[in-house]
Formats: structure tokens, C-alpha cells, sequence
């Protein structure tokens, strides 16, 4: 089988979202972890165009078993896993981790299996059906990246994430995104 990741050793270990985490993140985690539009747009609102995305990984994988259960997909079911790194002249923003399940791409008339260089974002918050289900927190210490994630997000202190479960056309899809001290320092 091939490997679940090409970012993570292991699954993180998600915190639900409930009252009161907000106030307990630091306050430039909380600015991004609740951003209710798209993030790419935030960053390129401060860094312009200068915002791209290096795809990392892109291929079809089974999903660590949290995935799974939060997608509804059986145990030996792959999905379209897609690894990317946003940065802005090679300065690391933010990692994420996407997990297309096959009838989610077919709803989405397959735009999202095609996405090459393109952010997600910018393709998932054009879909005016687009809904929010879920939203959980991670904090991931060094150990829990790959060799590889730990150079190219310069990963040497905690990093601290979101995940979000969207439904296009009441479909679901998962997005894992991992806020890098560049993101962070943006207001």
C-alpha cells in the first residue's frame, strides 16, 4: 500500500471545534483557523499575485481511517489525495492536504481532479452551493511531519492546522491546511 502522506508520519491528532477553543488559540491561529472565505484570497490580498502553489503530491490513496469516517468511505476505498504547498517567492505560507472522494469529483464535473497549479480555494468558493460541515484543530509537533514537509514548510516548532469538511452538491470533500510562520505574521 502505497503511503497515506507524503506531509505526515501519522494522523494528527484532531480537537472538535466547540465554544470556547477559539479563545484559547493564539490570536493569529484563531484570525486563520476561523476564516470563513477562501485563504488563498487572504494571502494574495497581502502578497498579490506573487502567491503560488507547488503541488507536492497528487494521487489517488486510501485515507487515514479518521478520513474515512469523516468522509463516509469504506475501509479499502481511495480517494484523490492532493498535497500542495501555497508560498510566495518560495517563502512557505501553507501546506494542505485534500481528500477528493471519486463521487465528489464526478459531482464537481470533475474540475477538481484538474485543478494542476490552481488553488483549491479558488475553485471550491466559486461553487455557490458550497457548504461548511465541519471544522476541527490540530497542533502537530516537528515529529509528526515527513523529512521532506519539515524542509519545505522550514518546519522546526509546532505547527498548528485546521481541517474542514465541505459538501459541493452535497458532496463531501476534506481540506487540511497548516498555517507556516509566513501565513501567521499576516493580520
Amino acid at each position: 500500500m502505497p503511503s497515506q502522506s507524503l506531509l505526515l508520519t501519522r494522523e494528527p491528532t484532531w480537537l472538535q471545534n466547540r465554544p470556547g477553543l477559539r479563545h484559547s488559540l493564539p490570536e493569529s491561529v484563531a484570525s486563520w483557523t476561523y476564516e470563513s472565505g477562501s485563504l488563498t484570497r487572504r494571502l494574495r490580498s497581502y502578497y498579490g499575485n506573487e502567491v503560488k502553489v507547488k503541488i507536492l503530491y497528487h494521487r489517488r490513496l486510501t485515507p487515514f481511517l479518521s478520513e474515512r469516517k469523516l468522509l463516509g468511505q469504506p475501509e479499502h476505498r481511495y480517494c484523490l489525495t492532493r498535497e500542495v504547498m501555497l508560498h510566495a517567492n518560495d517563502m512557505p505560507l501553507i501546506l494542505a492536504r485534500t481528500i477528493m472522494p471519486e463521487q465528489t469529483i464526478k459531482s464537481a464535473h470533475r474540475n477538481l481532479s484538474h485543478l494542476g497549479t490552481r488553488p483549491l480555494g479558488e475553485v471550491i468558493f466559486s461553487y455557490p452551493d458550497l457548504e461548511r460541515l465541519e471544522l476541527q484543530i490540530a497542533r502537530l509537533p516537528p515529529s509528526d511531519w515527513s523529512p521532506a514537509a519539515l524542509e519545505w514548510g522550514a518546519i522546526n516548532a509546532p505547527v498548528w492546522g485546521r481541517r474542514t469538511v465541505y459538501a459541493i452538491m452535497h458532496q463531501p470533500l476534506l481540506v487540511n491546511e497548516f498555517f507556516m510562520p509566513g501565513a501567521l505574521a499576516i493580520a
